[in-house]
Parts: C-alpha cells; structure tokens; sequence
C-alpha cells in the first residue's frame, strides 16, 4: 500500500507500541548536546540519523570484507558481492517489486530522476511531446525535465496545487492528452509534507498511456510502498533519508522498459564484452550501473531495511502522525505563526512562517537552543513562489522524535518571539 489510510493511523497511533525511548538509544548522535543543549534534532527531511547497526555494519564491512565485487574469485570478492546483491533482494522486498533486476542501484534520488530523463527521455521524447509535473517538486524533479524538453523541442507542464498544497486532479487530468510522454511528480512533498494520490496520478496518466516516475524521496523512510498496487513505471527514493548512509539511492523500473532504455553512462561492469568495433552491453540491472558502485552504501542500506522492518513501517507511519498532529496543534496556537502547507493527507513536515522573524533567524535562534531545522525554499523554489513565501522554517519529524521535542521546539520559538519583540 501507498500509505497508511489517515483514519488507520489516527486509530493506530495510539496503540503504535513504539518503545521511543529505546529506539533513541539506538541512534549514537541523539545522545550529544549542541551550544551546551541537548540535542533536538527536526532536520530528517533533509537527512536521517544512523542507527548504531548501520555504523556497525559499515564498520565491519570495512573491517572484514571490503572487496571489489563482481569481478573477483577470491574470497573477500565473493562475501561482498554475495552481501551486496542481497540488497537487491531486500530493496526489492521493501518496495514489492515483481523481480530483483528490476532494482538499480545509483548515488540518490538526483541520480535517479536524471537516468530516467536520460535513458528513456531521450529516447522517447521528441518535439511537441508534453512532459506533466506538479507545482511540488524538488528542484531534482524539475530541472532534468527542464533540460530534456530544451534538447528535444519538448514541452514541460505543470499540474497546479491549491492554498493548502493540495494537487488539483481535476487540473491534473486536463493537462493529460496524446502528446503526454510522461508523468513525475513527487510521492510525498519535501516542503510541504502533502502525501499526494500516487495511486490516482498514475492511472489518469496511464489512460494515455504516459508512464509515471514517482519521487519517493520523503515517502520511502514513512510509510509503506508498494509499487506494483501503485501501478508505477517508475520509483525512486534515497537512502540516506531511510537511515541508511549518504551516496546511495534506488531507481525502481519496470523490467520491460528498462530492458528498452540505453545505458546512463559508460564503464566497467555495464558491458558483455568490448572491442574497438563495438560493446556489447550487460543484462539488468547491471548495465545502468557503470563503474565500482557505492559497495559499502549499498550493505548499509540494507542494514538500515532491515531495522526499519524490525520495527514496522505501519507503526512508525502510527507513530509519526501522531507526532505529526500534536506539532501541528502546538504550533496552531502561537501567534504569529502560520503553518505552510494544510493538506488534509500529510506527513511528518511542519513548513512555517513568522511575522516576527524571518525563517533563517528563526532556524539560527532554535540552533543556539539546541534545535535542529531546516530554513530556507528546500529546493522548491516555484512552490515558494505559488505559496507567496520568500522561504519557510522546516520542522521534519522521524519516529525517534517524542512529544517533549516538540515542546522544545516550542519554546525555542517563544525565545524568538523574545528577541524580536
């Protein structure tokens, strides 16, 4: 499933069974303290914190078997790459993806959307040819297609959303027609937190046959995905968002158009065999993934699915919607506050705005607190725009935040109202 219905979670998130205090033992760094202050850390749209069996894993990986994978006999080569492609598998588990080949391997979300608009955008896309996004996205889901419609005569559209941030799929499905070549738009927004109807986006834009990437940037660490009930050609997501480290990510393709697709780039271990003449490329996935990959990135993502699993993705959705909401009701009653993003189905992101402080004096005054945001347009600089807002302060939320956190958050923002009274 897509996400956890919000009735389900509100029903759940009382019986979540979230040992918080000892899921917070597990993370090494939640322990510091920051200018003297205990660390509250609201920044997990941008990245999530390591769980100490994920630095546990990169540690004895490169303790014990770090190897070239793929290419050895020996027996470092063999354990790395046995541990390697089991990932495959769990990613593949994680995300109900009907074979392992269908699962690549690349540096993160960026990369991803950019293989994509490469290897099948250039193939695929001519002149005249419409490519639909939302008024949402990442700048990641915006500039590939930017480029691409620049290089092919293309035309990117835009599917608008309401005040709320809400995508308007009335608006949404007019834009759709014969000359529509492909569909991508964010799964869950990184600004707002608006959980969009992926399920619904992609079958209006299968009606014309256009197939759908979905950036699943800030949904994959969330909620559960499956791909297949989703219907989706194509998905992507980051590790480093799903507490696993920096520098990996995951492209989801549909093996057919995969197979269809020419390689991304060019090196070792994407080729059959090469002469002067002519290459031969690799079956999948391993021709999208030229070069010595991120090996250790890989093992620890896995190591970070797995801890994940451990605790549940519907739990931790209970969880976070809980959290979600008494942040929301926290921040509602402060004046001169203004929430940035009221869509009815949300996750765990509080966007907002002060009349007294402008959002990066806002994050530097929580910083000397202790208190970890994010400030600034987070890369959706034309949502900003549609929004009427220069920036906006970010409070993201994980399951190993709690309620007293948010009560922290609270406060550092009366220490604003303080010095800008």
């Amino acid at each position: 499933m897509t996400a956890v219905n919000p009735k389900a979670r509100r029903a759940g998130a009382a019986v979540s069974g979230l040992d918080v205090a000892k899921i917070r033992q597990d993370f090494p760094i939640l322990g510091q303290t920051v200018h003297g202050k205990p660390l509250v850390y609201l920044d997990n749209a941008a990245t999530s914190q390591k769980p100490q069996a994920v630095i546990d894993t990169l540690v004895r990986y490169y303790t014990t078997e770090n190897a070239n994978i793929h290419r050895g006999v020996h027996a470092l080569s063999q354990m790395a790459t046995e541990e390697y492609e089991g990932v495959r598998t769990k990613v593949r588990q994680l995300l109900n993806a009907a074979e392992d080949r269908e699962i690549i391997f690349v540096r993160g979300t960026t990369e991803a959307i950019n293989l994509v608009a490469q290897a099948y955008g250039r193939q695929n896309i001519g002149p005249e040819d419409e490519i639909v996004i939302s008024a949402m996205e990442h700048h990641s889901n915006i500039v590939p297609w930017q480029m691409l419609c620049q290089e092919r005569g293309a035309r990117l559209r835009v599917a608008p959303c309401n005040d709320a941030g809400e995508l308007l799929l009335d608006d949404y499905q007019r834009l759709l027609g014969p000359r529509t070549k492909l569909v991508s738009m964010v799964h869950v927004s990184n600004a707002l937190g608006t959980i969009n109807p992926a399920k619904q986006i992609v079958e209006l834009a299968h009606r014309w046959g256009a197939p759908v990437l979905l950036d699943g940037a800030q949904a994959a660490p969330h909620m559960s995905i499956d791909v297949q009930a989703l219907g989706c050609d194509f998905y992507a997501f980051s590790g480093h968002k799903l507490y696993g480290p920096t520098g990996i990510g995951i492209l989801y393709g549909r093996a057919a158009l995969l197979e269809a697709m020419p390689p991304y780039q060019g090196g070792g271990d994407m080729i059959r065999s090469v002469t002067y003449e002519k290459t031969l490329y690799n079956t999948l996935p391993y021709k999208f993934e030229a070069g010595t990959p991120h090996i250790a990135g890989v093992i620890g993502l896995g190591a970070a699915i797995d801890y994940v699993n451990a605790i549940g993705l519907d739990r931790i959705a209970a969880y976070e919607e809980e959290l979600r909401q008494y942040g929301t009701k926290c921040l509602s009653t402060i004046s001169g506050l203004r929430l940035v993003g009221t869509a009815k189905e949300k996750a765990g992101i509080l966007s907002f705005v002060m009349e007294q402080a402008h959002p990066h004096d806002i994050g530097t005054i929580l910083d000397a607190e202790g208190i970890a945001i994010r400030t600034g347009h987070h890369c959706a600089q034309p949502l900003m725009e549609r929004l009427g807002v220069a920036a906006t302060a970010r409070a993201s939320l994980s399951f190993y935040n709690t309620r007293e956190e948010i009560d922290a958050l609270v406060k550092g923002i009366d220490r604003v109202i303080e010095v800008f009274s």
